[in-house]
């Protein structure tokens, strides 16, 4: 080493400038990227929210078509307000068809999560024929729905 270098455990001095190891420059780089994360949360909203508003947004794209979550009000299918619990085919003035009406389901998160991820395995002979097959947007959806519930 000559006299314009030196050495220490984590830098390099040369010709007066300091420069990082590259083990520091990762170990800052990790810690500037922690912190950075740590802000955006506080800017960004609860997990629990958004799976809310992805569950209503989805609820509006996959089912809003033919279901509503008012009260007494049927479209191609029955209204979804306070399915939890309910049990299928027991809307007064809804289209069901006798498979989904003799099906003997009350609906729970797992009942509904199978029943969306393949209505016709489920109940065959049912006259739903969308499916959601995609886990995340079922919870989603399905979280929506127990959400409902309690508003």
């Amino acid at each position: 080493m000559n006299h314009s270098q030196a050495t220490t455990r984590d830098h390099v001095i040369s010709a007066g400038v300091a420069t990082a190891s590259p083990a520091m420059s990762i170990t800052r780089a990790r810690a500037f990227l922690a912190a950075l994360l740590a802000a955006a949360g506080l800017l960004l909203p609860d997990a629990a929210s958004a799976q809310q508003s992805d569950g209503e947004r989805l609820f509006r794209q996959r089912c809003g078509a033919c279901h509503s979550l008012e009260p007494g009000q049927n479209r191609a299918g029955p209204h979804l307000s306070g399915i939890i619990g309910r049990t299928a085919g027991s809307v007064e003035s809804a289209r069901y068809s006798a498979a989904l009406r003799e099906s003997d389901i009350v609906w729970d998160g797992g009942t509904l999560d199978t029943f969306l991820a393949a209505p016709r395995q489920m109940v065959p002979g049912t006259s739903m024929t969308v499916g959601v097959p995609n886990a995340a947007q079922r919870a989603a959806i399905i979280g929506h729905l127990e959400g409902a519930v309690a508003q």
